[in-house]
């Protein structure tokens, strides 16, 4: 169709804004959102789908920016209702035969934060009785009403969803029973009456009678979901673009609420816990769709389903398999069965652990389904650093004040600890003052969002693999242990019962294990992970007795390594932290900081350095530090043997080796009135006020302290030599490369080079060796960045030090912010995630794109790295590889890490220009 420019909006939009079921594809994600998409595509698969149709992203994002629909779309979407009413025989909400729609959201990515489903709209006082009459049922045509009045009055009318459970919740007390299903046709009949007496109090209007204005209606709020704080935080927590919009499906109704040959349920293909292959979900008889994943009723194993209703539980089996093998994934379904008919109500690319991410990606290779480079993207740097991650050590249960007490459904693996909270408002203010907490719910729901985020971990009492709870939970890595029935979870006063009587209070420290279950009262103590011992070289992939889960890592970080181009070196200062970096396959040093080798016992050595008067004392001072530090470097030199091992030289503000200058001067007025001396301290007073500075990591540090100390520089140049040739001498292959620190113009970086040439000839010459040592720059300053043409004719090597360079090009300093602005900037989306946590593409990113670029004109073998944690960062290696770098360096536990997504960026890359 041709394409209309709305007045409203800035782009083009397309003039469909509605696709029947039949018309669209899982390809089409962007426009359907992936449920409507993924309808779309079982429906052509020949499955048993509700017909229905979906209104498009493009419909959303007319709204949002115009706060109207398009034009166009009331008969667009009319014109597909009444095909829908030709294709079931029945008008929505007619008297005596009424189609019933349900309404979901469903933008391109899952999100929690968005509009729950709405079911059974078209139900109104008039055609509630033709609803009894044509399912033979009063009950449940009642129980449907109910249902849609609560869904309406909570998701759409904005009505606390708390009084609707309240008013439930008498109903049973007055009834005598204690699940909604005991109550009949006459109970819900009088509920539905006092739920329409609560809408109507708190909005001011009766339930709307008009089934075309009740769809109307909910359209339009999950049009407005998309906007709602929650759904913002979950955006922001997943880094999902917030200009996509969302699709809304209109579904015609199926009915699990029709007796006990009825009812609903949630499966997975595999088990999203671990990965294993089998029988994996939840069903619950009697119930319609929300009942499952809401947790409000403990549901029975999919694997029971059998013994209820053979005929549909294999037939759902030989669809799961059909979906599994057309998506070549894990599936995640939801399905109802109404009287005995399967209908299958939703299909998507599951979400699953770490450990089942890592291990489905190896089993779909092994199946012929997937090749090795689609395995390496099935999983990411993030899920294999859940995986490093410490586990209880269960031989401590009992010990130390620990002990078991209830034991819940394994819902998303770790090992979390912290104090007790009952509700997502105390969560999230405990975490935001440093401390870790435990949501511990009956069941969560979409508004427990944020407390989920801010948790280390989450506990309920209800609800099963497939709660709302476990399905957060698995998405954000976050662990969770669900269904813990044995607890008494009283949330107003805010304490948790076990069967033996223990009482848990608010802030009661428990821990939670979502790999067996288990929950403890009290701090139980963590063992390594099996991961963590393979990438040491504890535990051996290929032994017999290997961890399942550490033999899938094996295998995707050893194509990961071949596929690679990007190297993978560490942040170390010392030889303990090389040799462990080199266990985790570090290529080298990136960065080793010579400033921490000058605290401790040294620090009075730099005091009497910074205080001497004349050349002999500068002399003696840098001569008495000169063996220490090429004792240092031969260490390192002998732990990386053969591998690049990149020295910074001193880097610090020069205030870090003296005294604070409050204290200094309270001891020397003491001194004075006491009549003491304090000649020594005198004189540190009056250097500590001569090298005082106002930003002093703006000051005096870097090559600025290599030119205004002579020597200093020298010095460290000469151990670095020294400790090379010793090394050589020894007949190891030491590969020192020189970095010399904040440069910001070449002439600084020539009169350095200049005299480190000089002394690195003198040893060589002395010592009767070729060193072929080299020297570059570290590029931390916009200047740096903006220049690198002309520094690049002394450098033979930049190293980007994005830490320095983000706080440079944003003028804060990392220190500062993170206690004060940030958290409000993250709040209002100015921030998506922090700049010193992943690259600031558009501003640091494009001075490291350019000064690489001009880097290379001047010298084409120049060799380009990154030294900042950064390095260690999934998003930004992939930046890192794009920008053609040749290395990244990062900490020796975030090596496994860059390794993994250094594959994965070459991988990807390799597919896109396949295509």
């Amino acid at each position: 169709m041709s394409e209309t420019q709305d007045p409203h909006v800035t782009q083009p939009v397309s003039t469909k804004f509605v696709y029947d079921f039949t018309e669209g594809n899982k390809d089409l994600k962007d426009l359907l959102g992936g449920k409507g998409a993924n309808l779309a595509e079982m429906t052509n698969l020949g499955l048993p789908v509700p017909p229905g149709f979906t209104i498009t992203t493009e419909a959303c994002k007319v709204y949002l920016e115009s706060g109207s629909e398009p034009a166009a779309l009331r008969a667009e979407v009319s014109e597909h209702l009444t095909a829908l009413e030709r294709k079931m025989g029945k008008k929505l909400g007619q008297a005596d035969d009424p189609l019933l729609v349900s309404v979901r959201s469903g933008a391109k990515f899952s999100m929690p934060g968005m509009m729950d489903t709405v079911l059974n709209i078209g139900l109104s006082d008039a055609s509630v009785s033709g609803l009894a009459a044509q399912a033979g049922d009063e009950r449940f045509a009642w129980d449907s009403y109910r249902r849609l009045i609560q869904m309406f009055g909570k998701t759409v009318l904005d009505v606390d969803g708390d009084l609707f459970e309240e008013a439930l919740e008498d109903a049973k007390q007055a009834k005598g029973v204690t699940v909604d299903i005991d109550l009949d046709a006459v109970d819900l009949r009088a509920l539905v009456g006092r739920f329409k007496d609560i809408v109507a109090k708190e909005t001011g209007r009766e339930f709307p009678q008009d089934p075309r204005e009740q769809m109307d209606l909910a359209v339009r709020a999950v049009f407005d979901s998309w906007n709602t704080d929650r759904a913002k935080l979950y955006r922001r927590q997943e880094r999902i673009p917030g200009d996509l919009g969302t699709a809304v499906n209109v579904c015609s109704m199926v009915f699990g609420n029709l007796g006990p040959d009825s009812g609903t349920g949630v499966a997975f293909t595999r088990d999203p816990a671990s990965g294993h292959q089998g029988v994996y979900g939840d069903y619950l008889q009697n119930a319609q769709g929300e009942d499952v994943v809401a947790g409000i009723r403990n549901t029975i194993p999919l694997a029971d389903l059998e013994a209820i209703d053979k005929a549909s539980y294999g037939e759902l089996m030989q669809i799961m398999e059909t979906l599994e093998t057309h998506y070549k994934d894990l599936c995640d379904i939801e399905f109802t069965i109404e009287r005995g008919k399967l209908w299958m109500l939703q299909t998507r690319v599951g979400k699953r652990t770490a450990g089942a991410a890592f291990r489905i990606a190896t089993q779909l290779v092994d199946q012929g389904l997937i090749d090795e480079a689609e395995a390496l993207q099935r999983v990411n740097g993030a899920q294999l650093a859940q995986l490093m991650f410490p586990r209880f050590d269960e031989s401590a249960d009992g010990k130390g004040g620990t002990a078991t007490i209830g034991r819940g459904i394994a819902a998303s693996p770790g090992a979390a600890v912290g104090r007790a909270v009952f509700d997502s408002y105390t969560a999230v203010k405990w975490s935001r003052s440093g401390e870790k907490v435990i949501l511990i719910r009956r069941e969560t729901n979409p508004d427990d969002l944020n407390g989920m985020i801010a948790a280390e971990g989450i506990l309920t009492s209800r609800g099963g693999k497939t709660s709302h709870a476990a399905v957060v939970a698995r998405g954000m890595g976050k662990t969770c242990v669900c269904g813990a029935e044995e607890l008494e979870v009283d949330t107003k006063s805010r304490r948790m019962t076990t069967q033996d009587g223990t009482v848990i209070e608010e802030g009661d420290t428990v821990s939670i294990d979502g790999s067996t279950g288990k929950v403890y009262a009290g701090e139980v103590p963590v063992v390594p992970s099996p991961v963590v011992e393979y990438f040491e070289g504890r535990m051996h992939a290929g032994a017999e007795d290997a961890d399942e889960l550490v033999k899938a890592v094996h295998r995707i970080m050893a194509y990961a390594d071949r596929v690679r181009r990007l190297r993978v070196r560490a942040n170390a200062d010392n030889a303990e932290d090389a040799a462990r970096a080199r266990r985790f396959g570090a290529q080298g040093i990136g960065l080793c900081r010579t400033e921490h080798m000058f605290l401790g016992e040294r620090r009075e050595m730099v005091e009497r350095l910074i205080l001497a008067h004349t050349d002999a004392d500068r002399d003696a001072a840098l001569a008495e530090l000169l063996p220490l530090q090429q004792a240092d470097f031969t260490e390192l030199f002998e732990a990386m043997d053969g591998l690049p091992v990149t020295v910074r030289l001193l880097d610090p503000p020069l205030h870090e080796f003296l005294p604070d200058i409050t204290d200094l001067s309270v001891r020397v007025a003491l001194a004075e009135a006491r009549h003491e001396k304090h000649e020594n301290d005198l004189r540190l007073l009056q250097a500590v006020h001569k090298l005082h500075e106002q930003n002093p990591m703006l000051g005096l540090r870097g090559v600025r302290l290599g030119l205004v100390i002579p020597g200093l520089f020298a010095m460290q140049v000469r151990a670095i030599a020294e400790a090379a040739a010793e090394r050589k001498n020894a007949k190891g292959d030491p590969r020192a490369e020189i970095m010399i620190p904040l440069v910001g113009t070449v002439q600084e970086l020539e009169i350095v080079r200049e005299e480190a040439e000089q002394v690195i000839a003198e040893v060589e010459q002395a010592r009767g060796v070729s060193l072929k040592l080299t020297l570059g720059t570290m590029i931390e300053l916009p200047r740096a960045a903006l220049t690198a043409g002309q520094i690049a004719e002394s450098a033979d090597f930049f190293s980007f030090g994005t830490n320095d360079l983000t706080q440079t090009v944003w003028g804060f300093s990392r220190d500062d912010v993170e206690a004060s602005f940030f958290t409000a900037y993250l709040e209002k989306g100015i921030f998506g995630v922090s700049p010193f946590e992943t690259i600031d593409k558009d501003g640091v990113g494009s001075l490291v794109r350019s000064a690489a670029a001009a880097g290379r004109v001047t010298r084409p073998d120049l060799k380009l790295g990154v030294c900042g944690e950064h390095g260690g960062d999934p998003e930004s290696v992939h930046f890192f590889h794009e920008v053609g770098l040749d290395y990244v360096s990062c900490s020796p536990f975030r090596i496994p890490v860059a390794r993994l997504e250094a594959g994965r960026a070459a991988a990807e890359a390799k597919g896109s220009d396949s295509r």
